[in-house]
């Protein structure tokens, strides 16, 4: 394999292995390494360009989450001609969800990269998702949309983009509570508890009350956290009522 002469300067073992490692991942070869360093770039790490604007991965996260939107929109565009717009919006929600972008990172060891001044074990779960989406975005600068295109097809649509299985796929459990308890006309509440618990990381209790009736607790390190999980524990207690109705 042939490397860019650039590659190899006085920082070249580290600017090769992190090429190498790129490439990998990428499936091409990057042209312009310095965008894709960015990428990795964690805000606590406070560098800044030759401006003086800061230089982080965040700009690039925004700039990916569109890039990645547009083609999982056409890709299903494309592959489900009978859905309508609604059909088509709920499972683009699906595959670019928070949820399945943090697995994507994490597949690809996308966190073996980052650059911070924080321990990467104090990162929670988002910066997996946030990284994939980064890289997106640094892709689409250094190649353009088609590189863009194929990164997409090859990492996302083609290993996790199952139209059957995402169409009984639940994005949000709490939404889907919510939606069950408005149909039926019933009060729902989601109250934060008093937690006990002796963990070092702050803990939030959440009970969901439906109809004045306790249906489900649940604790986690944040209270939307807390409010899905109890929102899943409830969905299944009620499962076959959700059906009938």
């Amino acid at each position: 394999m042939a490397f860019p002469s650039n590659i190899f300067n006085s920082h070249s073992k580290q600017d090769g292995d992190f090429f190498l490692g790129i490439t990998k991942i990428l499936g091409f070869k990057p042209k312009k390494l310095d965008i894709y360093k960015r990428a990795f770039l964690h805000r606590s790490a406070n560098k800044k360009d030759d401006k003086g604007n800061p230089m982080n991965y965040e700009r690039l996260e925004f700039l990916g989450d569109s890039m990645l939107g547009t083609i999982i929109s056409k890709h299903l565009y494309d592959e489900v001609p009978d859905g309508d717009e609604g059909y088509l919006t709920k499972m683009r929600s699906k595959i670019v969800s928070r949820k399945h972008l943090n697995e994507l990172g994490k597949d690809l060891g996308l966190i073996n990269f980052v650059k911070s001044r924080i321990p990467k074990s104090h990162f929670g779960e988002n910066i997996h998702g946030n990284v994939f989406e980064a890289l997106v975005g640094a892709i689409y600068l250094d190649r353009g949309y088609k590189y863009c295109e194929k990164f997409i097809a090859h990492r996302v649509i083609g290993p996790y983009v199952d139209i059957e299985q995402l169409e009984g796929k639940v994005i949000s459990y709490k939404s889907l509570v919510i939606e069950w308890c408005q149909k039926q006309k019933k009060t729902f509440n989601y109250n934060v508890y008093e937690d006990t618990g002796n963990d070092t990381l702050k803990h939030f209790a959440v009970k969901l009350s439906i109809s004045g009736k306790i249906m489900a607790k649940a604790r986690a390190t944040s209270k939307k956290k807390a409010e899905e999980i109890a929102s899943k524990r409830a969905y299944y207690a009620l499962q076959d009522k959700m059906k009938k109705s």
